[in-house]
């Protein structure tokens, strides 16, 4: 299958876009980063169930435009807060 040029560029394009979300999601972690340092001088708790929730209902929309599966969007993202609530309890 090496030889087969539509499937190379179709992998070629997958792994452009694999190395964009990697490098868009240590952006998102630097940022998330300083949020949990202000939370942790400033005496706000960690997690944010509203915030979250409006976010959680925002890329559910975004998903459901995009032709994006909303259910894979939201574990995503779960995904995500969860593990960035967890950086935030360790700057504590």
């Amino acid at each position: 299958m090496d030889d087969d040029p539509v499937l190379a560029e179709c992998r070629s394009s997958i792994d452009n876009i694999d190395a964009a979300l990697v490098h868009l999601l240590a952006e998102r972690f630097k940022i998330t980063k300083r949020v949990g340092e202000h939370k942790a001088t400033t005496g706000l708790p960690p997690a944010d169930p509203d915030r979250e929730q409006i976010q959680i209902a925002r890329l559910r929309h975004l998903a459901e435009t995009s032709g994006l599966d909303p259910t894979f969007s939201e574990k995503f993202l779960r995904f995500i807060v969860d593990e960035v609530i967890r950086h935030h309890n360790k700057a504590r």
